[in-house]
């Protein structure tokens, strides 16, 4: 069954047959994570770009950029998950816990992680280009631990 994720490779075996095999394109849990995410907050992203880059020169820096993307994660969170919850006509079982484990905790720290920026460390207000660097450094983490979540349950599956 070909899907998004696969395609298929053709090639030549060592007899000279002519063999097709479909093969893996990426990881869905990475997916999810960066294009899935990207794709949801791509305009939030944009309009904190564009805010930024119009604000340069000014001492009196917009507002508009945080309160959108915090204003659209929160969205993101709740309401886009009630939604998906009520639409679908029976209960749907997690079908992997450590990867759904690995994103709640993080979910669950980047909330902590902006009140320890925007509150705690440094000025108020205000991020430092060292808490951005760190922001994505811990968005990096989050990626790499749900793949090796997912990894792992693959791997247990494939040994039983």
């Amino acid at each position: 069954m070909i899907t998004s994720q696969t395609k298929i490779i053709k090639f030549t075996d060592n007899m000279g047959n002519e063999r097709e095999i479909e093969a893996l394109v990426w990881n869905g849990t990475v997916a999810n994570l960066t294009l899935m995410a990207l794709g949801s907050s791509a305009p939030e992203i944009l309009l904190s770009c564009i805010e930024t880059i119009t604000n340069l020169e000014n001492e009196k820096k917009g507002e508009l950029g945080p309160s959108t993307i915090v204003g659209s994660a929160a969205f993101n969170l709740l309401i886009i998950t009630a939604v998906s919850i009520v639409s679908v006509d029976e209960p749907k079982k997690i079908d992997d816990l450590g990867v759904f484990a690995v994103t709640s905790v993080y979910s669950i720290w980047a909330y902590l992680w902006m009140v320890i920026v925007l509150q705690v460390w440094g000025p108020v207000g205000e991020v430092s280009l060292t808490e951005g660097i760190l922001t994505l450094v811990f968005c990096g983490l989050l990626i790499a631990c749900a793949y090796a979540a997912d990894r792992y349950r693959k791997t247990k599956i494939k040994a039983e």
